[in-house]
């Protein structure tokens, strides 16, 4: 018999033979059936984990993003900028950005997100505009003299959506604009490389009912990614499969991709973050791109 009991549900049954193909390694960018940014008891989860100010889960520290937000301004060193953030969250970058007297448009995928920077914003009179789109399908032309992605964001774009998203930052900044993006560093990839857990959960960031989470992770050497990937089982009549294929870099790897794409004046930085663990410090590379025509 090819099927187990669902958590939490006597009389359902879930199909064990499918479980098992999932937590095969699965070709490399073989998606997941579900998606984490649009589903609404996710989303909440994520906003909450956006705005603990002591962990480094969907946003850094607050310490680390003052500091990074500094040295981006400083990297720059204009005043009165129109500024794009990319993946802006609940605006923890946008809003720091906004204080210092610059305009800024923040987009992202995530709905709750949005919604809960747009009311920061107006509340505390700040000159923001937030966009719930895509960054993929952005179409803006000549407008921004700086673009931002931090957080790492960049690494979870396959290489298709990464061409992508650089030909959408270079032709929405305008000449001599200047895109400052972060991403992990391949130094001691293997480490980061997570072991297979099995967790039973009566309520969590991946549903608000009973639950099992099925979490491992895969590595491909010759591409330099990691799959992270949970299967959740509740006592429904599917599971979701969450994939998270994330991407390591040298400067060498950044450098090549941006000239691709036109932009020039390129350089990289590994002092940016404190030294705290391996999602931080030299295991984070900053990169600076201007684009010139």
């Amino acid at each position: 018999m090819n099927k187990i009991r669902e958590v939490g549900k006597e009389d359902s049954l879930v199909n064990f033979t499918d479980i098992l193909e999932f937590i095969k390694k699965p070709q490399i960018y073989t998606e997941g059936n579900a998606v984490m940014w649009t589903d609404d008891h996710i989303s909440k989860q994520l906003l909450d984990v956006h705005l603990n100010p002591d962990i480094d889960l969907a946003s850094r520290r607050r310490a680390s993003i003052e500091s990074t937000v500094d040295w981006i301004l400083n990297s720059v060193n204009l005043e009165k900028m129109n500024i794009l953030d990319l993946g802006c969250g609940p605006g923890l970058y946008a809003e720091l950005m906004a204080k210092r007297g610059h305009k800024v448009t923040g987009v992202d995928f995530s709905k709750n997100s949005i919604e809960y920077a747009r009311n920061k914003a107006t509340k505390k009179n700040l000159d923001i505009e937030y966009i719930n789109q895509n960054y993929l399908e952005l179409r803006e032309e000549n407008k921004y003299d700086l673009a931002t992605m931090l957080f790492t964001d960049f690494g979870v774009l396959t290489p298709v959506a990464r061409k992508t998203l650089l030909q959408n930052v270079y032709r929405a900044l305008k000449p001599n604009g200047t895109f400052i993006f972060d991403v992990l560093s391949d130094k001691d990839i293997k480490l980061k490389v997570t072991e297979k857990s099995w967790e039973m959960e009566k309520y969590g960031f991946w549903k608000d009912r009973p639950h099992l989470v099925l979490s491992d992770s895969y590595y491909y050497p010759k591409d330099k990614v990691i799959l992270y990937q949970h299967i959740v089982i509740d006592n429904s009549d599917n599971f979701n499969v969450y994939r998270f294929w994330t991407h390591f870099f040298t400067s060498d790897d950044l450098k090549k991709m941006l000239v691709q794409e036109g932009f020039e004046e390129i350089e990289c930085y590994n002092d940016v973050l404190p030294d705290i663990d391996l999602w931080n410090g030299d295991n984070v590379i900053f990169c600076k791109a201007t684009k010139i025509s």
